[in-house]
């Protein structure tokens, strides 16, 4: 059996988030509560959409203090934040840590019973459906606009709670080319390496349905072709928009077929030292496709082709090795770090990493079953 869960309604193109207002008014919604973050509202980014709010009349209060990496403290402000604001509507406007935390916001609204946040990791039984919410992406990578996952930071435990809820999942989302064009390039290049190892992990995990694949391999190819082009110049509309899809179309697969150690070893990565998760999620992916191969040979070719590869005349294992290799040439033509000790990482530091690596809830989702020894590896590789 398969499963597809997916926004009511999806949005693409420069200045698609004027279509909001007409949703809203559809709905009956009069006011809005803004979840946003401190940086996207000094440089403006927000006002790309306050100004459409403002030019309808439809009243809003902003709640900007979310950090990356958001923790339960983040969304326990923004719960107060937004029962005093008495609004109709969340609208989310930024990258996955705002997007997570609204996410959050949503779903303790409707499901009280979890306002710990705590009891919210896993697949966590909640009864009743987000309060709603309409989620602008600000970056090309995380997706949380069309999953059903947020990840929400435990800072006293030192960890990172991976949720997984079909009731969170944004009403509407916006992916709006002119609202991505502000996004420096070191940013660009770690959501958009984000995306590629959401389209390369949903790609070879066992639960992958023909669906899916379809959905990742265009995903991988619309990254390959327009990652790069997005870093070096980020008015490039075309670039930009390519990118929009990929991330897009990427965070439909897996967010129904799930994902595996990548994730899995990046998100400790965050919880403990407060690395960004496209940086770690990049810097790991060659390393964790080379353990990966063995499971998933073929497919490897497949992403090869993606990744603009002419694999012609190739062994499977050459084209699997050919696939490693133009995720390692893309990631280093971006500037993404190729070493955790590049990021401050020390070998004394790998063990625990690997435990809470191994807990993780995407470690089921791997096409290789894995150990916290074998996971140890990975990391003294990439080290």
């Amino acid at each position: 059996m398969a499963r597809m869960i997916l926004n009511e309604t999806s949005y693409f193109g420069a200045g698609c988030r004027k279509e909001v207002v007409g949703e809203m008014k559809r709905r009956n919604m009069k006011k809005a509560f803004i979840v946003s973050d401190k940086d996207l509202v000094r440089f403006g980014v927000a006002k790309k959409v306050t100004d459409v709010l403002d030019g309808a009349g439809i009243p809003y209060e902003i709640f900007d203090d979310v950090k990356a990496n958001p923790t339960i403290h983040n969304v326990q402000c923004g719960l107060e934040a937004f029962k005093k604001a008495k609004v109709d509507v969340i609208i989310a406007i930024g990258g996955g840590s705002v997007m997570d935390t609204a996410k959050a916001i949503g779903i303790i609204t409707e499901n009280p019973e979890f306002a710990d946040v705590r009891s919210l990791e896993g697949t966590a039984d909640t009864k009743h459906k987000s309060f709603p919410v309409i989620a602008f992406a600000t970056t090309s990578g995380t997706a949380a606009e069309v999953t059903i996952n947020y990840v929400i930071t435990d800072e006293e435990a030192g960890r990172k709670l991976v949720c997984v809820d079909p009731n969170d999942i944004p009403m509407i989302a916006f992916n709006d080319a002119e609202m991505l064009m502000s996004m420096p390039k070191g940013l660009t290049a770690a959501t958009g390496m984000d995306a590629l190892t959401h389209a390369i992990e949903a790609y070879i995990t066992p639960g992958a349905t023909p669906v899916s694949d379809m959905m990742t391999w265009n995903a991988i190819k619309f990254i390959a072709d327009n990652l790069e082009a997005a870093v070096k110049d980020g008015s490039n509309a075309a670039a930009r928009e390519g990118m929009a899809y990929g991330s897009y179309v990427a965070g439909m697969a897996f967010s129904n077929v799930g994902l595996g150690i990548v994730h899995s070893m990046a998100h400790p990565l965050g919880a403990r030292y407060d690395i960004a998760h496209g940086v770690a999620n990049a810097l790991l992916l060659p390393f964790v496709m080379e353990y990966n191969k063995p499971a998933a040979l073929k497919k490897f070719g497949d992403i090869a082709r993606a990744m603009g590869v002419d694999i012609k005349g190739m062994t499977e294992d050459e084209a699997a090795d050919a696939a490693i290799g133009a995720v390692r040439k893309l990631s280093a033509a971006i500037g993404i770090p190729q070493r955790l000790s590049d990021l401050g990482i020390r070998e004394e530091q790998l063990g625990q990493l690997s435990e809470d690596a191994f807990i993780d809830p995407c470690t089921g989702g791997n096409p290789r079953k894995t150990s916290p020894a074998e996971i140890l590896e990975i990391y003294k590789k990439a080290l």
